[in-house]
């Protein structure tokens, strides 16, 4: 993906917390299309291997939801997390971190993933088809900025971790704006 570029149009097929279903698992299918995330709004994406994977839970993702009010100063309306994984596992997984402020999406088939050009095979660590580590500004729909880990490749060895981390694109964001103003 490069600057400029519109994010792919597709259906997201997610699970959403309704009361009124009640009982231990009150939950309703609901699709959301790439529109309902991102029309009209300032937000980061960051794709990551898998849920409750050791660099995703330990850094990455609290990372980002610890430093939620650092991004809205920048003008961050949103932050989302996207693995291809279904709702099921997602939703779990921002259970466990207890998110307040990152939202999850699941891209279960890995449709929004292989269109971004991210999908990669990772049957090395038994994986299979999963997201390169990636994370993007985008604003209304368009992307802003691109921080791509290093590597791209079917069973990298490796799991980069850095251009992609809260704190290079809170960074990124701050120098961003300090540039506008001069």
């Amino acid at each position: 993906m490069q600057i400029g570029a519109k994010l792919p149009e597709v259906t997201f097929h997610t699970r959403v917390r309704d009361e009124s279903i009640g009982g231990d698992n009150p939950f309703r299918w609901e699709n959301k299309t790439t529109s309902d995330y991102f029309k009209g709004k300032r937000v980061i994406l960051f794709a990551l291997p898998g849920a409750f994977t050791p660099t995703c839970s330990t850094f990455q993702l609290p990372g980002f939801e610890k430093g939620f009010a650092d991004f809205q100063e920048q003008g961050i309306d949103a932050i989302y997390c996207l693995s291809v994984n279904d709702s099921f596992v997602m939703n779990k997984w921002a259970q466990s971190q207890e998110l307040e402020n990152v939202q999850v999406i699941p891209d279960g088939s890995g449709e929004f993933t292989r269109k971004m050009g991210m999908l990669v095979e990772k049957s090395n660590v038994g994986f299979g088809m999963r997201s390169w580590r990636y994370a993007t500004v985008v604003n209304d729909g368009v992307i802003e900025g691109w921080f791509a880990e290093p590597g791209l490749s079917d069973n990298h060895g490796a799991d980069p971790y850095g251009e992609s981390s809260p704190e290079n694109i809170l960074n990124w964001l701050r120098n961003d704006k300090a540039v506008a103003a001069e």
